[in-house]
């Protein structure tokens, strides 16, 4: 079993000569350093979390320091016992001192396009069960405009799959079952849902565009995440940091 979780723990990083895998380390080390002892900590999902939570277990070790972890996936749930983390659920902690995650787009506002990693409905669920939420990703990820050659991810539930595609057709988006590389059929999440990815041709009012498309039923959670983050480190590729933060 423990070889089992260790494979489950994995994360496939590129070359250590990527500037991109060292600014997201450089971006993920600094948002660590606001774990304290006796913190209930939100483990996002991806390799720029995957940094994080690597470094939240030395700081477990080597500082003595006593930290709760609450994964937002099942990939974190096993980088996170790989590292040593000790685990909890909201059940017995509903209020998380700290989270920190990764983003696939993010603007100079703090709002976010999570989910191509496909843990976004559990990723905004324990952000919002955050006291603060800290971003870390590599300088790319920070675009004028959210949606902007880039699609919002969807997690729809599979029964509604049809009907969630006819509706958000007729708001203007053009949504795309996304589907696995490693064998026939669509990604499953782990709450075992569909994912559909989004175009849209304008995203001007992004929180209108949210509100209508989780009204749609069958419709489990977008990965627009507006005015939830507070803070963000952003690596940079001359090896600085970026830091952006947001008043709540």
């Amino acid at each position: 079993m423990k070889e089992f979780w260790l494979d489950w723990g994995k994360w496939k990083l590129k070359p250590k000569n990527d500037w991109k895998e060292k600014a997201k380390k450089t971006a993920a080390l600094e948002a660590v350093k606001h774990v304290r002892d006796g913190f209930i900590v939100g483990l996002g999902s991806g390799s720029t979390a995957a940094y994080a939570i690597a470094e939240i277990g030395r700081k477990i070790r080597e500082e003595e320091i006593e930290v709760l972890g609450i994964p937002t996936s099942t990939q974190a749930f096993y980088l996170a016992i790989r590292h040593g983390i000790p685990l909890t659920t909201l059940d017995e902690h509903p209020t998380i001192d700290l989270t920190i995650d990764g983003a696939d787009q993010i603007d100079k506002k703090l709002n976010l396009i999570k989910g191509m990693g496909g843990a976004l409905t559990r990723e905004k669920i324990v952000a919002l069960c955050s006291k603060k939420v800290v971003i870390v990703a590599d300088e790319t990820k920070l675009v004028e405009k959210l949606g902007e050659n880039h699609p919002i991810p969807i997690e729809v539930v599979p029964f509604a799959v049809s009907h969630v595609i006819s509706e958000i057709n007729k708001l203007g988006g053009k949504p795309k079952l996304r589907e696995t590389k490693g064998k026939v059929g669509p990604v499953i999440t782990d709450n075992g849902n569909y994912i559909l990815d989004v175009t849209f041709k304008q995203t001007e009012n992004l929180t209108e565009l949210n509100r209508k498309l989780k009204l749609i039923a069958g419709v489990v959670e977008t990965g627009l995440f507006l005015r939830i983050a507070d803070q963000a480190y952003l690596g940079k590729r001359n090896g600085d940091l970026m830091k952006l933060s947001r008043n709540r």
